[in-house]
């Protein structure tokens, strides 16, 4: 079945086709709504609100686009609206108006797996996570994300800048933990 021949019977509130959509993106979407929260049972709320949203809205999918990244766009501004309106992620939420040192370009000579970054993202603060995500994950530009946060571009840039240079030092601080690990074993 295709996504236009899916959206249909959707809108016809079939129960096999909403059932193939969610098995069609469940998993990508837990993902997704996965690096914007705290716990994998958070995740899961988002999805599922996430979802409702989707199946009520599929009325407005203009097959302009890739369904997939509608039902993205929906599980991103569902999450972001989730850190919002829950205490625990809204007290890490604030973004302070700060100027920021330059951060240094280069990258570090380190290989890492993608579940070790992962990992590393996970445990910056909230919202350096949260516009890194949006930034360098889903590709969101500055002022979309001060737009979607209700905060300046300014600040979303010097936020993924702070996160960028505090995963940038981990890495390298790992690459050296590597090296001496390696040559302990010499």
């Amino acid at each position: 079945m295709d996504d236009y021949q899916l959206v249909k019977d959707c809108l016809k509130w079939k129960p096999e086709a909403q059932q193939r959509l969610y098995e069609l993106y469940a998993k990508s979407m837990l993902t997704v709504c996965y690096r914007y929260t705290k716990s994998l049972k958070d995740a899961e709320d988002v999805l599922q609100e996430g979802f409702v949203k989707v199946f009520f809205g599929l009325k407005q999918f203009r097959f302009e686009g890739d369904l997939g990244a509608w039902i993205r766009r929906i599980m991103v501004n569902t999450a972001l609206n989730f850190l919002k309106r829950n205490s625990k992620y809204r007290n890490e939420m604030f973004f302070p108006e700060q100027v920021l040192h330059p951060v240094a370009d280069d990258n570090p000579a380190v290989i890492l797996q993608a579940k070790e970054l992962a990992d590393l993202i996970r445990q910056l603060p909230h919202g350096y996570q949260t516009i890194f995500n949006l930034y360098a994950v889903e590709g969101y530009t500055h002022v979309e994300i001060g737009e979607m946060l209700g905060i300046s571009d300014g600040t979303s840039r010097s936020q993924y800048a702070r996160a960028r240079a505090l995963l940038i030092s981990w890495v390298e601080e790992m690459s050296l933990d590597k090296k001496n690990k390696s040559y302990a074993g010499k």
